[in-house]
């Protein structure tokens, strides 16, 4: 009885066995396949070296020898957090930007730098304190463009031995000491009154321009002073008057006295 017993209990041991061997099996055989996506790469590193870059598709791993760093190639939309400025006239400012960027090189991405995302927030702070500071607040305000095309060069340049392509960067927001912006308003309303004055001027000049011409008119031909001083007889009467008193020019009598015997 004894025998039996532990022949059957010898039995049991080698099936469990069996399927504990099975089970190990298929969790090496699922841990050494892996799938990317369209927008990921694979890192491998084989004991420890760079092995290449892989993806997407199906990824076969040696169990335990390799391992793989996924990272992804879609561009990524960094907001930088705002940062105190003085211009170069001597003007505290807080800005802020967006940097948008993405991964050309997986391997250099995870190679040269500990944590790519990290440093690319970390040196688009530094790069948009010390580049702003070397612009006047007018031109923070109004060059936007070739401050944004400025900050996107020297970041790109930097990040370029990571294996990273900076796409764009925008300044988004500008915030003004209240002194400051109470200052940009007078200076706004100024030159509003300063435009108002000098189109203005502008009406008149042209109005004495066109009386000017006017007036070489009529001198030319004195009848047209007539027909105008009728014309302005013929406006007057218009009004609600019951009585008009108005001067004769001589000339307008003249026919008339020469007919009297």
């Amino acid at each position: 009885m004894c025998g039996v017993r532990r022949g059957q209990f010898k039995e049991v041991i080698v099936e469990f066995s069996l399927i504990a061997v099975v089970i190990i099996g298929f969790m090496v055989i699922f841990s050494a396949i892996r799938v990317l996506r369209e927008y990921e790469r694979g890192v491998v590193f084989r004991l420890g070296r760079l092995a290449g870059v892989r993806g997407p598709g199906l990824i076969i791993l040696v169990p335990i020898i390799d391992k793989m760093v996924k990272v992804s190639l879609r561009v990524v939309t960094m907001e930088v957090a705002p940062q105190d400025i003085i211009t170069r006239d001597n003007v505290s400012v807080k800005v802020n930007a967006v940097v948008y960027f993405r991964v050309l090189h997986p391997d250099k991405a995870i190679v040269e730098v500990e944590d790519y995302l990290y440093a690319t927030g970390q040196l688009a702070q530094t790069t948009l304190r010390s580049t702003l500071g070397q612009f006047e607040l007018d031109q923070l305000l109004s060059e936007r463009d070739t401050i944004n095309q400025k900050l996107q060069h020297i970041i790109d340049e930097a990040t370029d031995a990571w294996g990273i392509k900076v796409s764009l960067v925008e300044v988004k927001q500008v915030d003004l000491p209240v002194e400051m912006q109470r200052a940009i308003m007078r200076q706004a309303e100024a030159e509003r009154e300063r435009r108002a004055k000098v189109i203005h001027a502008d009406g008149e000049f042209q109005a004495s321009a066109k009386l000017r011409d006017a007036a070489d008119v009529i001198s030319q031909n004195p009848t047209t002073l007539q027909l105008r001083f009728l014309q302005t007889l013929t406006e007057v009467a218009a009004e609600k008057n019951s009585t008009i008193v108005f001067p004769v020019p001589i000339d307008m009598l003249a026919a008339f006295l020469k007919r009297t015997p």
